[in-house]
């Protein structure tokens, strides 16, 4: 017979954590396993066959970057390119009236918008999240 989960010390009623010791290896193949799980989840349900509590949903995964080279694709053009600085400039006129609206201006604001759309619809891509076409 097993000895009953030792209670935390400031006496909850919440069992206080079992650790295990794994070597580098062991580690590895585990979180290989899990996938974008996290190691604990994963665990519980190899031990307890799914019968395991319910627990608290994680808000974000464990590895949130799906695709690294679409990331990394993404922040380089972002480096590269003087969007920010070009729609600062644009809302600096806008503030002080200065603006003037031509056909150039419109077209320059629109292709900005569009650029900032793609880069929205990379990034979103590239965290795993999926793909709507339907969205700005």
């Amino acid at each position: 017979m097993s000895t009953p989960p030792i209670k935390s010390r400031n006496n909850n009623g919440i069992p206080s954590p079992f650790s295990l010791r794994l070597t580098f290896e062991e580690r590895a193949a585990l979180e290989q396993e899990a996938g974008h799980l996290p190691l604990g989840v994963y665990i519980r349900s190899k031990l307890f066959g799914g019968s395991e509590a319910p627990r608290k949903v994680r808000t974000r995964p464990r590895k949130p970057i799906k695709d690294d080279r679409a990331m990394a694709s993404l922040l380089g053009g972002l480096g590269q390119s003087r969007i920010a600085n070009n729609l600062n400039q644009l809302a600096k006129a806008v503030n002080t009236g200065s603006l003037p609206v031509t056909p150039d201006t419109e077209k320059a604001i629109n292709e900005a918008c569009s650029a900032v759309q793609d880069m929205r619809r990379r990034l979103m891509r590239a965290l795993g999240f999926p793909s709507s076409e339907g969205l700005p």
